[in-house]
């Protein structure tokens, strides 16, 4: 087999006119092959070593083991190529050691795979391209087909490297030289194309962690999203009633879909809208706004898809043509989310304020009274100064002190409440004769309320009204509370100029600022058997109440030896004493348990022979007096009360009294049809405008519309 001589033969080795060429080979080699063999070993050794790591995975064991079996046989071929068959460079491998021979074969099999996927300048290049004679005429061999065959002559050197002599003529060397050098590349030019071929590879594996990334972020948000339904499913929408987000009719995913896109669509348009703004994109700008404005006239007040006009199917249409627009110019990421979250922490920041606004209002409301409730006391007063005073009596007053009767205590300044009260009560009495009614009001509503009752007499029943602020009794050196609202620091607490009176701010405590908070007529009750000495039993009563049954069956009830009849209103957690108390303070903490049950004020049976005996006066005026700085509790009293008959009190069955129609919604129907009485506690009192329509009903059956009076001051159901 012959060979024609490649660049470097046997001349460059052997004395020539007594010179060596051993001089010309290590210029050659360090200023051209050594450079080259840095670079390319130096920057694919780090690129490589990472595709190792990120294909190691998925290479059998048996391909890696094929390509290092070969790599003996590839550096034999990089050698004889390069540098020939006996040059000594070759014989520098021998000097490394094996692990490190072991490296360098996998490097240039790194080698080999990058520049068989790379096409630059020089088109593909690989050892198939060689073993098919692809290259110059001083590298073809001569009665061999490939390198393969060739390779098996490796073992026989000195018979090659003579045949090559041989063949090649030594006129020729510059010819070869100069058609080999068309192959060699400066170093400089090799190793930018390397660095390409590797940053390529680079970019590669970043968009492959990349899509890895984002792959295990969707599945996150989707387990995130498919918990979350889990737990909404859990949710008792029956409970939660129809303020829930999660009420039934909302389970529908396709229901109101039209007023929910058309209101996705203007956030949207808000968003692009802020940002043309921002890059100065007026046009689209003005066409965002246009859209933006027919979009909202369309939707208007619309809560469902039959509410919408008419045009709202265009008006989505063209809306989706704007946005598609603005998301072509526009579209940015990072400013999108962050134009939502403002808009998110926006509106989240309306919610708070509107609840404040609704607190405050709501409390505002609870506070006043109607001007036809007013109207009514204002003429019910002026007829009163215009009868005789014979005529402004009651019959049976001689009831008033009987023990044996059944005896009521109202204490109001609302004339209208108080006459469903008595009224309701009388109405389902076995027998109005034997019930007894002691209403006391102030002196602004004495004369209306004596007239009322004058003109409207409860049946058989006895009724009187005394004036509150005719107990002389009554005054600041014997009533703490009376002396406390006297005081400086209560009087600024009430009444400071600069006092929060804003619709945001203040609304927390506008619900202990209730004026009913500074009427004694709120604290008569525990004056009961001072305002009454001679009765042993009274039944008293709220005036937002509703009476259902016949009461007289409370009187009977054995309250053993408890001052107070009273229905719990605790649940698992709730109304219980630490809802009510501070139990922070060392006092409170020390006589009162944080669980104890809860009642409620509204309808109680007070025995007021026990009452003396245990003086339950006597310890309201002492926490009492030790709660001036309302440090044990806020304003109000029911937590005084719980104090002041802890221990004392007896609980009633729940269908005595029903509470709640004055703030919850969600009240069982079979609980109020059953109850001897029911209780509009809270801000939403039966004669206002906010008064819940469901229970309404139940209190103004009692009221005579048609009554002058009612008709004159525009009172009506």
């Amino acid at each position: 087999m012959t060979l024609r001589r490649g660049l470097y033969g046997t001349g460059f080795h052997r004395k020539k006119g007594g010179g060596s060429g051993l001089p010309i080979v290590l210029v050659i080699f360090f200023s051209v092959l050594a450079p080259l063999i840095f670079f390319v070993g130096r920057g694919l050794y780090t690129s490589t070593s990472f595709d190792q790591n990120d294909t190691a995975s998925g290479s059998s064991k048996q391909e890696k083991d094929e390509r290092i079996t070969d790599k003996g046989k590839v550096l034999v071929e990089w050698c004889r190529l390069c540098i020939g068959e006996k040059g000594w460079h070759c014989n520098m491998l021998n000097l490394f050691s094996q692990k490190r021979q072991v490296q360098i074969g996998e490097d240039f099999l790194q080698v080999i795979d990058v520049i068989e996927a790379s096409t630059v300048d020089l088109g593909p290049m690989s050892f198939d391209s060689l073993r098919k004679n692809n290259m110059s005429a001083s590298w073809r061999s001569v009665g061999v087909e490939t390198f393969a065959e060739s390779n098996a002559t490796t073992s026989k050197p000195n018979q090659i490297a003579s045949n090559v002599r041989r063949e090649t003529p030594k006129g020729k060397r510059d010819n070869v030289l100069a058609d080999h050098s068309q192959f060699i590349d400066t170093p400089a030019k090799q190793y930018r194309r390397v660095n390409d071929i590797m940053q390529q590879l680079r970019d590669k594996r970043r968009e492959k962690r990349a899509a890895e990334l984002l792959r295990q972020d969707d599945e996150a948000i989707v387990k995130l999203e498919n918990a979350a339904i889990e737990r909404s499913k859990s949710v008792d929408s029956a409970v939660l009633g129809k303020y829930s987000i999660w009420r039934r009719e909302n389970e529908n995913e396709n229901s109101d879909s039209t007023v929910r896109l058309m209101r996705d669509q203007m956030i949207m348009a808000r968003v692009y809208l802020s940002i043309a703004k921002m890059k100065n994109k007026l046009d689209l700008q003005q066409e965002l706004q246009t859209r933006l404005k027919e979009s909202q006239r369309a939707v208007g007040e619309a809560t469902t898809d039959a509410d919408l006009h008419n045009s709202a199917p265009e008006k989505i249409k063209a809306m989706g043509q704007v946005l598609s627009k603005a998301r072509e110019q526009l579209y940015d990421c990072k400013l999108v989310t962050g134009k939502l979250r403002a808009m998110l922490q926006t509106a989240d920041e309306q919610v708070r304020s509107l609840k404040k606004q609704s607190t405050f209002l709501s409390q505002l409301a609870a506070k006043t009274i109607p001007n036809g409730i007013h109207c009514l006391s204002m003429r019910l007063t002026i007829e009163y100064y215009l009868l005789p005073l014979e005529k402004r009596k009651f019959p049976r007053s001689e009831n008033l002190e009987n023990p044996s009767l059944y005896h009521y205590a109202l204490f109001s300044d609302n004339v209208l409440a108080a006459s469903v009260v008595v009224n309701s009560t009388i109405m389902n009495a076995k027998d109005s004769s034997k019930h007894v009614f002691h209403l006391v009001t102030d002196k602004l509503n004495f004369a209306a309320m004596n007239m009322w009752f004058l003109l409207n007499p409860p049946g058989k029943a006895t009724i009187h009204v005394e004036n509150v602020d005719e107990f002389k009794w009554l005054n600041s050196s014997y009533c703490p509370v009376l002396r406390q609202l006297e005081s400086a620091a209560m009087k600024e607490y009430y009444f400071k100029a600069d006092h929060p009176t804003t619709l945001s701010s203040g609304s927390s405590n506008l619900k202990y600022r209730n004026p009913k908070y500074l009427s004694m007529l709120n604290h008569l009750r525990f004056y009961l058997p001072q305002v009454y000495p001679k009765l042993d039993k009274i039944l008293f009563l709220d005036d937002d109440i509703v009476v259902q049954k016949d009461l007289t069956k409370l009187w009977s009830v054995d309250l053993h030896g408890k001052v107070n009849g009273a229905v719990e209103t605790c649940g698992e957690s709730f109304h219980r004493f630490d809802k009510y108390l501070n139990f922070t303070n060392p006092h409170i903490a020390r006589n009162f348990d944080p669980n104890a049950c809860g009642w409620a004020y509204g309808m109680n049976m007070f025995d007021l022979k026990e009452w003396k005996k245990k003086d339950i006066t006597g310890i309201y005026h002492k926490w009492q007096n030790m709660n001036e700085d309302r440090a044990l509790w806020k304003l109000g009293t029911l937590p005084p009360g719980l104090i002041t008959f802890y221990g004392l009190t007896h609980p009633l069955e729940k269908s005595w009294h029903v509470l709640g129609l004055g703030y919850n919604p969600s009240v069982d129907r079979s609980e109020i049809d059953s109850a001897a009485v029911v209780h509009y506690n809270g801000n939403m009192k039966p004669w206002l405008e906010l008064a819940m329509t469901k229970y309404r009903s139940y209190w103004t059956k009692y009221i005579k519309y048609d009554h002058p009076y009612l008709r004159n001051c525009k009172l009506s159901e």
